[in-house]
C-alpha cells in the first residue's frame, strides 16, 4: 500500500527565502510569489514532490512570523497548567488568531497538523530576541524542526551565531541550504538529516532522496544528448554555391548570413530546450549565460572578438575564433581544388576538418562549385557554451532572480576537454549532409538515420566527463 505523502510546512521569519526554497525543491518556477518586499506570502499554499507519479511529499508554504514576541506574551496569560500544545490550541480558538495575530495564527495552525517543518532562516540576519520567540512558538506545536540555514553563501552570514542559537533551543539537526544556488548535493542532506526526525518515514525519505538522485542523472543524460545532437546537426551543414555566385559579394554575404542565422538558431533551439528541461522558462534567461556578454543571447559564435572575450580556448591555448572564416576549395591530400577564399568573422569551412569523398570534390570542381561549412572552431564554441549553460543550471535554484551565470570556459576544464573530444567524434557528420535537421524531426520529410542517433549517442557519452567534477 502507497504511504500518505509526507506532510512539511515551511516556516520561519517574514522574507527569509520560504518560498524560494519551496521553488527550488520542487522545480516549479511559477509557484508562489518572489519578492524583496515584507509579507509577500499572506496565506498557506500546498505544493506536492511527486516521485513516479504519485505526491512523496506535500509541502506547505506559510506567511512569515511577524510579531512572535507580542505572540508569547499574549500565550503566557493562558493556564500555566497546560502543555505548549494544548495552549497553541486555546489560542487558535479565541478571537485574537482571526484578529490582530491572523498571520502567526496560519502558521501554527498548520503546524498543528503536519509531519515536520523546515525552519528557513535567512543566517544574514543578526541574531535578535524576536527569533528566540518564532523558535520557541514552533517547538510549542511539538512537531520536529529542522532548520534550514539559507544565503550561506553570503559575506553578510553570520552562520556560526546562528547554529549556537538553535543548538541551545534542542535544534542540533541542520541542513546548509542556498535556496538561489543550491549545493551539490544538498537536496539530499535536506532529506537524510529530516529522516533522523522521522524515523517511521526514514526508508520513504530514502526513496525520495534516490529518486531525486536518478532524476538529476536523467536530467544530465539528456542534456548531453541534446547538445550533441547540436553538435552534430552543426557539423552536418553543408551549402554549394556557384563559383560566379561566390565571386558575387552581395550573393556570397547573402550566403554566409543566411548560413550563420541557420547556426545560430539551431543553437538558440538547444538553449531553450536545455532552461525546459531543468524546469526553467525561456524569460528566465533574458540575460545571456555568460557573465562577459550582455543582451538576450548575444554570444556571437562567428565573432573572433566575442570568443576571445569569452576566454574559449581549445587545444594549447590557441583562441578559438582567431581563423574563423569562410574558406572555399583549399587543398585536400595535395591536390588543389581551387584558390582558398576567406572572409573573416563569419563561418569557417576548413577542408581539413570534413570535405566529403574526394570524388565528390572532384566532381564539383568539374562543375566550379564551391562548398561551405562550419569549421571545428565554431562547433568547439557551441559545445562550450552550452555545456557551461548545462552546469549554470544544475547549480541554479528556481528562485533565482539573477543573471543565469556560467563560469568562463578555460584551458584543460572538464567542459573543454570534453568539447574537443566531442568535435573530433563529431568528423563523420560533415560526409553526411543528409544528417542536418529541418528543425521538427517529427515531420515526414526527415527523419534521423540509426546511424546518425548512435554518432549523437557516442557525443553524448563524451560529453558526461564535463560534469565529472
Amino acid at each position: 500500500m502507497t504511504q500518505d505523502a509526507i506532510r512539511i510546512a515551511v516556516v520561519g521569519h517574514t522574507n527569509a527565502g520560504k518560498t524560494s526554497l519551496l521553488r527550488t525543491l520542487t522545480r516549479r518556477v511559477d509557484f508562489g510569489e518572489v519578492s524583496q518586499r515584507p509579507g509577500t506570502t499572506r496565506h498557506v499554499e500546498s505544493a506536492d514532490l511527486d516521485v513516479n507519479g504519485e505526491a512523496a511529499v506535500r509541502f506547505f508554504d506559510t506567511p512569515g512570523l511577524e510579531d512572535a514576541v507580542a505572540l508569547r506574551e499574549h500565550l503566557a496569560g493562558f493556564d500555566t497548567q497546560a502543555t505548549p500544545p494544548e495552549r497553541i490550541r486555546h489560542f487558535l480558538q479565541g478571537p485574537e488568531a482571526h484578529g490582530v495575530f491572523e498571520q502567526e495564527a496560519k502558521v501554527l495552525r498548520t503546524m498543528l497538523d503536519i509531519d515536520a517543518a523546515f525552519l528557513v532562516i535567512d543566517v544574514r540576519e543578526p541574531v535578535l530576541p524576536k527569533f528566540r520567540d518564532e523558535i520557541e512558538l514552533l517547538n510549542s506545536c511539538a512537531r520536529p524542526v529542522l532548520p534550514v540555514l539559507n544565503f550561506v553563501r553570503d559575506a553578510a552570514s553570520r552562520e556560526p551565531a546562528w547554529k549556537e542559537l538553535l543548538s541551545a533551543y534542542g535544534l542540533h539537526v541542520q541542513v546548509r541550504f542556498d535556496a538561489a544556488a543550491p549545493f551539490v548535493g544538498a537536496e539530499r542532506d535536506l532529506y537524510d538529516d529530516l529522516a533522523t526526525l522521522l524515523r517511521e518515514r526514514r526508508d520513504q525519505l530514502r526513496g525520495v532522496a534516490d529518486f531525486l538522485d536518478t532524476e538529476a542523472a536523467e536530467r544530465r543524460r539528456a542534456a548531453c544528448t541534446r547538445i550533441a545532437g547540436l553538435l552534430v546537426d552543426a557539423a552536418a551543414i553543408r551549402r554549394t554555391v556557384s563559383a560566379t555566385e561566390f565571386a558575387d559579394a552581395a550573393r556570397r554575404e547573402a550566403l554566409v548570413s543566411a548560413l550563420r542565422k541557420t547556426v545560430f538558431d539551431k543553437a538558440q533551439r538547444c538553449t531553450d530546450d536545455l532552461l525546459a528541461l531543468y524546469g526553467f522558462r525561456q524569460g528566465d534567461a533574458d540575460e545571456a549565460p555568460l557573465q562577459a556578454i550582455e543582451g538576450r543571447w548575444t554570444l556571437d559564435f562567428f565573432s573572433p572578438e566575442a570568443m576571445k572575450d569569452a576566454g574559449l580556448r581549445l587545444g594549447k591555448g590557441a583562441v578559438i575564433g582567431a581563423a574563423v572564416g569562410v574558406v572555399a576549395d583549399l587543398a585536400v591530400a595535395g591536390i588543389s581544388l581551387g584558390a582558398g577564399a576567406a572572409l573573416g568573422g563569419a563561418i569557417g569551412g576548413a577542408v581539413s576538418q570534413g570535405w566529403g569523398p574526394l570524388g565528390r570534390k572532384l566532381a564539383n570542381k568539374l562543375r566550379d562549385v564551391h562548398e561551405v561549412t562550419v569549421e571545428d572552431g565554431v562547433l568547439f564554441t557551441l559545445v562550450a557554451w552550452q555545456l557551461k549553460l548545462t552546469q549554470a543550471l544544475e547549480r541554479r535554484g528556481h528562485a533565482a532572480t539573477q543573471r543565469i551565470a556560467a563560469e568562463t570556459p578555460q584551458d584543460g576544464d572538464a567542459p573543454t576537454r570534453a568539447a574537443a573530444a566531442a568535435v573530433r567524434g563529431a568528423q563523420p557528420a560533415r560526409n553526411h549532409p543528409e544528417w542536418e535537421s529541418t528543425g521538427i524531426a517529427t515531420r515526414s520529410f526527415w527523419r534521423p538515420s540509426p546511424q546518425r542517433e548512435a554518432l549523437v549517442a557516442d557525443l553524448a557519452r563524451a560529453l558526461q566527463p564535463a560534469f565529472e567534477a
